[in-house]
């Protein structure tokens, strides 16, 4: 298929050429940003300029609900939509670079990974994963200032309020339990590193089940904007379109229970094997602090009792997992009173009547 087939079928129509002025603008200032927003990833400022000025880029016509810009491989170009104002152009010009830096081709010019997201022949696979991951970037890039937002029920705060918002908190917390470093190389090298680390701590099941669900909220997303467009078309309120308006239901809620559930498996696959692995106190406070920490990267809806209850379970598992390792590995020591508490027991203490009143007031549900 010519690339004109493949705008035409995604609705675009170009409208104008930027000149070569406007994009090596576009292409020093972001190689500068690059460099500066990840210092230690060997970049090379001038390499950076001189490859992102050979993207070719454009204004165009594009659908209601699509990207304010897009990157295509096939002709390495990057398409505006036309009523974005100049000055705004490299913001959004930032996500579409950084997928330009990812990409790695064969000898025929075929596409075969992109950062975090795997093409093969009949499936591509990560592309929820990749995006978010590099939307993670671009807005760390920009320097865009956490906002609280709520998207299908889910109230969380982000980086990225407007573009990705779910599939960039999901991605957040695997970022936070392997390390943002981590993720944000292999966003950019395109290499297995993040895959590799995040499933040595949970599993390669566990990775590909995450990979698999981002991708279809990312898919769902995208439905749902397409009977959107399609319902603005429709002068007329008929049964064709309360049947598009049902689906859009369905798939908000289909969205809604694939974050929660992606999002249980993140906290316990995780947690529950790190559990496992503590062999002294310093590593079972660390421990402590992480699955707290957590909690301001997790998502919420009305009824959502998962955290809470999990949390206070393992609290209870953690205070006797204290008793056993204060008392040189007996597992009996369940029974067994410290005779001076310290400031982890009086913490573990603390923080379980804490929960234990809350989730006390709040019903429990299957989420």
């Amino acid at each position: 298929m010519s690339i004109k087939s493949d705008l035409k079928k995604d609705g675009i129509e170009v409208t104008q050429k930027l000149d070569t002025l406007k994009i090596n603008s576009i292409a020093k200032n972001i190689a500068s940003k690059l460099c500066q927003t990840f210092p230690s990833y060997g970049l090379n400022e001038n390499e950076l300029f001189i490859k992102l000025s050979r993207l070719d880029m454009y204004k165009a016509k594009m659908p209601e609900g699509m990207a304010e810009a897009n990157y295509y491989y096939k002709n390495t170009s990057i398409y505006f939509n036309e009523h974005i104002p100049e000055e705004d152009m490299e913001e959004f010009a930032i996500h579409e670079c950084i997928h330009y830096l990812q990409e790695v081709k064969d000898k025929r010019n075929y596409l075969l990974k992109m950062g975090l997201c795997d093409y093969t022949e009949f499936k591509i696979y990560g592309l929820g994963l990749n995006e978010a991951a590099v939307q993670l970037m671009s807005s760390k890039i920009i320097g865009i200032p956490k906002d609280y937002v709520k998207y299908f029920d889910i109230s969380f705060e982000t980086i990225s309020p407007s573009y990705y918002p779910l599939e960039c908190c999901l991605v957040n917390q695997l970022a936070f339990i392997t390390g943002e470093d981590t993720l944000f190389r292999s966003t950019l090298n395109s290499d297995d590193n993040f895959k590799i680390k995040f499933s040595k701590l949970t599993s390669q099941k566990v990775f590909m089940a995450i990979q698999n669900a981002l991708d279809d909220i990312l898919f769902a997303e995208e439905d749902i904007i397409k009977l959107n467009n399609k319902i603005a078309l429709i002068d007329d309120r008929n049964k064709k379109v309360d049947d598009m308006v049902k689906k859009i239901d369905d798939l908000k809620q289909k969205i809604k229970l694939t974050f929660l559930r992606t999002q249980n498996l993140i906290i316990s696959s995780y947690f529950d094997k790190a559990f496992l692995n503590i062999t002294n106190l310093e590593e079972l406070e660390n421990y402590r602090k992480k699955l707290y920490d957590i909690k301001a990267y997790l998502g919420f809806a009305e009824g959502y009792t998962f955290f809470n209850d999990y949390y206070v379970e393992k609290m209870s598992q953690l205070e006797h997992k204290y008793n056993v390792l204060e008392n040189g590995g007996i597992e009996t020591a369940m029974n067994i009173k410290p005779k001076h508490k310290n400031k982890i027991m009086t913490l573990f203490e603390i923080i379980k009547r804490i929960l234990l009143n809350k989730s006390s007031e709040t019903e429990n549900n299957d989420i």
